[in-house]
């Protein structure tokens, strides 16, 4: 086990940009099996999306499947029966992030951070984060975010607070920054055009942007990803080799240098084609059939 990580991690970023498919999958297999930090769950399937009925049996059996691969899952709400995740998780062994979905409706917001603060004070969640993207959406005044970090701060004095957002938003916000005890940032060098040879880079830079708005908080990647289907992005080409690339080389960067990366995401789902356009569906290291892409 030790050799096969050790193999892995000695590969640069240029040496995997040069390996041929073969070698690509052997390598994207051997990180998988030694287990990466976390990865973004969601539970839909089929023609499901959002407020859709979520069974138990659908969750345990995508759990199951991904507990030899990861240590950590990502939750993006405590509603509309999101909530079974962090507990069926436990069960699973995995420690989880888990999110308060925030958006103009306050009274979900109030449900959302309710059960957000419930399911953190019977054990379920190890870090929380209070809401995702709303500055982003421009869904949401930063006073009330605030306000709702400060919250669940209260509420949870145990437990390290955040909210997720876009890496630049930690600079341009700084008052929300100051609100959170630990930086959760999206990093997504597809989103911005990035070639897949500047890519990692680019993460890099993502990341250390976000590190600077707050040199004296843990930052945690809790989103980035490559699609391996899809329509280009200025530079940016989806496609199943550059998808395998980019993975091995953002899971190499992160364990060498002890990073807390959430990868996006564990398996396609088709419902957000109708919000990412072509490349929506196509974001998982699993695919619609549940079945392991790479």
């Amino acid at each position: 086990m030790s050799y096969r990580k050790e193999k892995v991690l000695s590969l640069t970023g240029t040496e995997v940009n040069g390996l041929d498919r073969n070698t690509l999958q052997e390598q994207c297999a051997l990180l998988l099996n030694n287990r990466m930090h976390g990865i973004c769950f969601s539970p839909y399937e089929g023609k499901q999306e959002p407020g859709d009925p979520i069974s138990e049996e659908q969750v345990r059996r995508k759990l199951k499947l991904l507990q030899p691969h990861t240590h950590w899952i990502r939750v993006f709400s405590c509603t509309e029966g999101n909530d079974i995740i962090p507990q069926l998780a436990r069960e699973y062994g995995f420690k989880t992030l888990v999110g308060a979905w925030l958006g103009e409706d306050q009274d979900k917001n109030e449900e959302e951070i309710k059960r957000l603060i419930e399911l953190a004070r019977d054990g379920f969640v190890d870090v929380a984060a209070v809401g995702n993207e709303v500055m982003y959406r421009e869904e949401m005044e930063e006073s009330e975010l605030i306000g709702y970090i400060l919250r669940v701060k209260e509420a949870l004095p145990d437990i390290p607070v955040g909210y997720v957002d876009a890496y630049y938003e930690f600079t341009n916000r700084p008052e929300i920054t100051a609100a959170c005890d630990v930086i959760l940032a999206n990093c997504y060098p597809y989103w911005e055009g990035c070639h897949i040879d500047y890519s990692l880079l680019y993460m890099k830079q993502m990341y250390y942007q976000a590190k600077q708005a707050a040199p004296d908080k843990k930052v945690i990647i809790t989103e980035t990803g490559w699609p391996s289907e899809g329509d280009p992005l200025g530079a940016a080409e989806p496609g199943y080799e550059n998808a395998l690339k980019y993975f091995i080389n953002a899971q190499n960067w992160s364990q060498k240098e002890g990073i807390d990366m959430f990868y996006f995401s564990a398996f396609d789902e088709g419902w957000k084609v109708g919000t990412e356009g072509s490349v929506g569906a196509f974001w998982g290291l699993w695919d619609h059939e549940e079945k392991r892409k790479f």
